[in-house]
């Protein structure tokens, strides 16, 4: 995981724009706490296109059925996906 200050994105971009093609997305802090994530066109697409095809795909079994879940159901089914072996949040 690539961890820089925000202030890099400013006075070194270019290494930035280098790691996020070469190693993935770089997660920036602003004063020690997480402010956002830079990462390319294409991760973003495949990211983004993952979640368009899986909303997708829920549509079509939706209308397939009548059955529907409350969104508690939905969420906690979520959390649970996310929390690793010790039971914490990923």
């Amino acid at each position: 995981m690539n961890i820089k200050p925000i202030s890099d994105l400013r006075n070194h971009y270019a290494d930035i724009e280098k790691t996020v093609h070469e190693q993935g997305p770089v997660f920036l802090t602003k004063n020690g706490y997480g402010s956002m994530v830079v990462m390319s066109i294409d991760q973003f697409e495949h990211i983004n296109g993952s979640v368009e095809q899986a909303l997708d795909a829920a549509d079509r079994q939706a209308a397939t059925t009548s059955l529907r879940y409350e969104h508690d159901e939905v969420f906690d089914s979520i959390r649970k996906g996310l929390r690793d072996d010790r039971g914490e949040t990923l």
